[in-house]
């Protein structure tokens, strides 16, 4: 769509809007329509959805362009932008089998969701100096290659914070990161006759297969866990 097609778009919902007011909030980064070679604009359907985002948190909430912004970033990166009274955005919950242990799909999902330092601090409430020292001790690390954490880091931190009103420090944690190794090299060992296979769906089954036995271990060392301790 060209920018005048836009504005009839919006014009029914938003009669204030003008083709001025588009190209301050493109100024402002806010959208980013193509350009053609000759230097027109050219809206897709989601950059008119993040036109209506805008206007509808100026028009209905009063909210200055730069929260909009970081509304907007945060979608961008995969969360959800927080509820007009919040201060951070919220992450997507993460799901669990019926029995409360992680299922085959829990391990084999992948997120898109990338927090900053700051947000994972706030979301997981956790300091600084804990975070820190969960790092020291290998148990949280950025995603390879960015300075953004993933929802398995918030897990970690928010256990980690819960462990430490039971006196638990990172130092203590790092006995379950070892035991953790040891699993993790023992599904190394058993899936990689079937990454060597050479047809194409060896790569699949493999993939499967670490999502099962993962699932299977943690159920496995949870209950052990669970059985021991009701002896005492």
């Amino acid at each position: 769509m060209n920018i005048g097609q836009v504005l009839e778009q919006l014009r029914g919902d938003f009669p204030g809007i003008t083709i001025p007011k588009i190209r301050f909030l493109e100024d402002k980064g806010l959208i980013k329509p193509e350009r053609t070679p000759a230097g027109y604009r050219k809206f897709s359907s989601d950059d008119v959805d993040r036109l209506r985002y805008v206007l509808r948190m100026q028009r209905d909430h009063y909210l200055p362009l730069k929260v909009i912004g970081e509304h907007l970033d945060a979608i961008d990166r995969g969360l959800e932008p927080p509820p007009i009274e919040g201060v951070v955005p919220t992450v997507p919950q993460v799901a669990l089998a019926a029995d409360g242990m992680p299922s085959p799909a829990s391990f084999a999902r992948t997120s898109d969701v990338r927090l900053s330092r700051m947000e994972l601090l706030k979301i997981a409430e956790v300091s600084d100096e804990l975070l820190t020292q969960l790092e020291q001790f290998g148990l949280i690390a950025p995603r390879t290659g960015t300075r953004h954490y993933d929802t398995d880091a918030l897990v970690v931190a928010q256990t980690a914070r819960e462990l430490a009103d039971f006196g638990f420090e990172p130092r203590h944690l790092r006995a379950f990161k070892t035991a953790a190794d040891r699993e993790v090299g023992l599904v190394e060992q058993v899936v990689a006759p079937l990454e060597r296979g050479r047809d194409a769906g060896a790569r699949g089954r493999a993939a499967d297969a670490v999502s099962e036995i993962a699932a299977l271990s943690v159920r496995l060392h949870a209950t052990l866990v669970k059985t021991g301790l009701q002896r005492r």
